[in-house]
């Protein structure tokens, strides 16, 4: 499978096929949520999420814009300790990729990617990252939420709720090193464009 970073100029409807997917990593619980183009989303456990992304894999030849709501990229300071990317702080509350929840997430997507880079298939597959995260207090989303809001973003439906971030904007530092998350796996994909909720601020 032909698998590379998705750029800021290639995030529009008519580029591809998109497929939306939050990465959800439980025992047995519908922890992922996945929404094809203009279908609804719907709630999947990790293997069935990986079943259904292996077929749409072989359904076209037209390129297949993916995005994923977990750290596709990664930053390292000057020191060679882990660093925070820019959409990952708004104001005094971080996200960082090497903290709780977005380790786990990205372990998913290590896993699910490698499944899908193993496939023989000659279909290009772009890869975004969705970054939905410094919801207001209180508000409760679901995965099916999320999936929504990231392709209204990318259809513009509603303009105000979201940016895309180009990879050169998300170093915190100038001197920081920013990386594919999959390197260390033996997959550098490159560094996606970063569809973001309007929660965060780079």
């Amino acid at each position: 499978m032909q698998i590379r970073a998705g750029t800021v100029t290639e995030v529009h409807p008519e580029s591809g096929d998109w497929v939306f997917v939050d990465v959800g990593f439980a025992n047995s619980a519908r922890s992922s949520s996945i929404l094809v183009g203009d279908a609804p989303p719907v709630d999947c456990t990790f293997a069935e999420l990986k079943l259904r992304l292996a077929e749409i894999c072989q359904e076209s030849n037209k390129p297949l814009n993916l995005v994923l709501e977990a750290p596709l990229s990664v930053a390292f300071g000057a020191n060679g300790n882990p660093a925070g990317r820019a959409v990952e702080k708004r104001n005094e509350q971080t996200r960082y990729w090497y903290v709780g929840l977005g380790c786990s997430v990205l372990v998913a997507a290590t896993y699910l990617l490698r499944s899908i880079h193993d496939q023989e298939s000659g279909r290009e597959l772009r890869l975004f990252e969705g970054f939905v995260s410094f919801k207001p207090a209180g508000k409760v989303s679901s995965h099916k939420d999320d999936v929504i809001l990231l392709r209204d973003i990318v259809w513009h439906k509603i303009p105000s709720v979201g940016r895309i971030v180009d990879a050169d904007e998300l170093r915190m530092k100038h001197d920081d090193r920013l990386e594919s998350a999959f390197t260390v796996s033996g997959m550098d994909f490159g560094v996606p464009a970063v569809i973001m909720a309007s929660g965060g601020k780079c």
